[in-house]
């Protein structure tokens, strides 16, 4: 990653991580949009450690580049992830060092700050268990492959979803829809994934899968991105507080009417033609 001078030296500009056979998170830009690809698939794509800070880094260098606007991901080869690489993470505890300690890094459970401000779509196949499930509840938008098999089955090996599938499944399936998977461990698919709520689409495989999430982030990255970050940080903020988010609503409205994107956005509406907005 090289920082950007001037204003923003908080800025970042993303470069690419290609694929390769020892890369465990793969980066790559197209346009306003990043995809970032889990790619640890001769061991189900588990993530270790550096996996988990390497992704959590890369969320944040998201977030700080004013040049993207929307990010999808995946998963490479025959599965999405089947969650943490237990022995990995064992060394690591035993190690005595800590995870994602310092600043520069978002923790894609989503279980402390700083959180994205930015949009995320994920698009998962295969087998999508535990802590991958859990990445996967943190997404904004979710679309999954016929093939999906989810599973939160920590129970059954006498542990428990320690990487927010406690909070964020029942808000997003229901209480019951959740209790019956987090308290028997087992699996469910797309389709009841779809029914519940947690997908909003569905696809034949997990190239369209992948297509489909990254047409989503295209589209979000062709609106206001002000207006977009504004949007999300307001439900984010409706979800603790329903009051708090409504009081602030008409201070967000002012602070986006002095934007040039505003008026961007009400001038191509005017001119029928396509906006070209600039972001912060």
């Amino acid at each position: 990653m090289t920082s950007q001078t001037g204003e923003a030296a908080q800025s970042t500009h993303m470069a690419d991580v290609p694929y390769g056979p020892q890369t465990k998170i793969t980066i790559e830009r197209k346009g306003h949009v990043v995809l970032f690809g889990i790619n640890r698939p001769s061991i189900d794509n588990r993530l270790d450690p550096e996996a988990t800070e390497g992704l959590a880094r890369a969320y944040y260098d998201y977030d700080r580049d004013p040049s993207l606007r929307a990010a999808v991901l995946f998963g490479h080869g025959n599965r999405f992830s089947r969650g943490v690489d237990v022995d990995a993470y064992k060394a690591f505890a035993q190690s005595g060092h800590k995870m994602m300690d310092g600043p520069g890094f978002i923790d894609p459970l989503g279980r402390s700050g700083p959180a994205l401000t930015k949009p995320l779509v994920v698009a998962v196949h295969g087998d999508t268990w535990n802590m991958a499930h859990e990445l996967f509840l943190v997404a904004d938008i979710r679309i999954a492959s016929e093939d999906t098999e989810f599973g939160q089955d920590e129970n059954t090996h006498g542990r428990f979803p320690g990487g927010g599938a406690t909070v964020r499944f029942p808000r997003e399936a229901g209480w019951g829809n959740a209790m019956r998977f987090i308290l028997t461990g087992d699996h469910w698919g797309a389709r009841e994934a779809l029914r519940m709520g947690t997908v909003q689409d569905v696809t034949p495989n997990r190239d369209a899968a992948l297509a489909k999430a990254i047409g989503i982030a295209n589209k979000i990255a062709a609106c206001g991105p002000l207006g977009i970050r504004t949007s999300l940080a307001s439900s984010h903020l409706a979800i603790e507080d329903a009051s708090a988010a409504l009081a602030k609503l008409d201070a967000q409205y002012r602070a986006l009417y002095a934007t040039r994107d505003f008026r961007e956005g009400r001038d191509a509406q005017a001119e029928k033609r396509p906006p070209v907005y600039e972001g912060p």
